[in-house]
């Protein structure tokens, strides 16, 4: 069993009726006096509709047994991206379920991917992912002091972040996929 406020994108959890759902994003917000609640977007994997509601952070839901297979990523054909393993079995994921691995995602890139009776439901990106900046506007002089950051664009991509302000266009940089963070420059 899991808790409402547990649920994560990808996560696949019976409602009340019994029907399988997967999570497309989910909200967890505290106000002061009121207790915490979760507001989650998820789609029905029978029928593919799309649903968003608000639970209490500790409703809990039947949890669903999933497998995880190591695959890469092949190409994107319209609205759906492909990946296959090592046996070269092909998966496809629409646009809708990729969550944050679309700013990051390039070709032949490993990943893992969850699957559900055969059926892949989410990609689960490596911890860390080093890309190429394509264009960030240029240093100030003096601006060393404190923590400063920048706007920057990812080559591939289009994705675009916050960088330390002493990466500059072209350097390759480290970036966490969990927190979409920007962790170094290398």
């Amino acid at each position: 069993m899991k808790t409402a406020q547990e649920l994560r994108g990808g996560n696949v959890f019976r409602d009340a009726d019994g029907q399988l759902m997967v999570v497309i994003k989910g909200e967890f917000s505290k106000s002061g006096r009121n207790s915490s609640v979760v507001k989650l977007k998820y789609k029905t994997l029978t029928t593919n509709r799309v649903k968003e509601e608000v639970f209490k952070a500790d409703v809990k839901f039947d949890d669903v047994e999933l497998d995880y297979r190591e695959c890469t990523y092949s190409y994107k054909s319209n609205d759906m991206y492909v990946f296959m393993d090592e046996e070269y079995n092909q998966y496809e994921i629409s646009a809708d379920m990729m969550g944050d691995a679309l700013n990051y995602l390039a070709e032949e890139m490993p990943c893992q991917l969850v699957l559900y009776e055969g059926m892949a439901l989410s990609v689960e990106l490596p911890k860390t992912v080093v890309c190429e900046i394509e264009y960030t506007e240029p240093s100030v002089r003096g601006d060393t002091v404190g923590k400063i950051t920048k706007l920057a664009r990812l080559k591939g991509t289009g994705y675009e972040m916050q960088v330390s302000s002493i990466c500059e266009t072209g350097d390759k940089i480290e970036i966490d996929t969990r927190t979409n963070e920007f962790k170094k420059r290398l």
